[in-house]
């Protein structure tokens, strides 16, 4: 059964058959599926479909690209659903600095991650970190992080093996999804032939980041062994480890799913 640890079923996108397509996927092999809050409408959407699906669960904060959505109050609000069992991570939180250049907005991001970290420890929850164009601030961060003991998976991972490792000694997963699938993505698979997979989660990101040979096309968690594959082929093993190791990852880092 595979562990899908980031997508986006929220999404306009799905607003044509999302409750069609959420209800197959236990026969397609889907076991668990973390709906993940980028803005904080999103997070209290997911928070919503986890409590419809028994094998949905919500992970609640609020992208970098959209902090003016936090406030004092909407803080409060994320703690509230965050204290709930259906919610299993803070996130997705972190930087992008590829839509924001302004020194301003880079700082009230870093300030509002920071603030969402804390609620994490707070919570005792993992967290999940979006960084685009930030790898040496978010990396910054993510060792004070380390050293208030917050746990938590990189997703949608783009930077350097080297980077990987190191996030990786410090206890952190990487996300990987349909880029792995890429002619063009050598960087990130060198990654994943480097790293133990006991530090590799899957990911779909959806409806964003299709897998070959769906590059282009709406994502969506059924994908997944399109990445498996891929991961399998890279480090020799079969599929079947793929699966279940990352299955049992994903059940070490987001500890609240039954």
């Amino acid at each position: 059964m595979i562990f899908e640890t980031h997508a986006h079923y929220d999404d306009e996108q799905f607003e044509e058959d999302r409750e069609e397509l959420l209800r197959r996927l236990p026969k397609e092999n889907i076991e668990t599926v973390i709906n993940v809050g980028a803005s904080f409408a999103g997070a209290k959407n997911s928070f919503a479909l986890a409590h419809q699906y028994p094998y949905i669960y919500a992970a609640v904060g609020v992208h970098p690209s959209n902090i003016e959505d936090l406030s004092e109050e909407t803080m409060e609000e994320l703690r509230t659903m965050a204290r709930d069992k259906k919610t299993v991570a803070i996130g997705e939180i972190g930087l992008d600095y590829y839509w924001d250049k302004e020194p301003d907005v880079q700082q009230a991001q870093r300030e509002w991650f920071r603030r969402q970290l804390q609620l994490a420890k707070e919570v005792s929850l993992p967290v999940i970190i979006h960084s685009r164009d930030a790898a040496a601030d978010t990396m910054t961060i993510m060792k004070e992080a380390h050293a208030m003991g917050i746990p938590g998976v990189i997703h949608c991972y783009s930077y350097s093996v080297e980077q990987a490792i190191e996030y990786a000694k410090m206890g952190y997963y990487i996300g990987v999804g349909g880029v792995v699938t890429f002619k063009n993505a050598k960087k990130l698979k060198e990654t994943v032939a480097q790293l133990p997979l006991k530090q590799i989660l899957l990911e779909t990101d959806c409806p964003y980041m299709a897998p070959e040979p769906f590059r282009g096309m709406r994502n969506d968690s059924t994908y997944i062994p399109y990445v498996i594959e891929t991961i399998a082929k890279i480090k020799e093993i079969t599929q079947d480890e793929v699966m279940i190791t990352t299955r049992e990852n994903a059940r070490s880092l987001f500890t609240r799913v039954k």
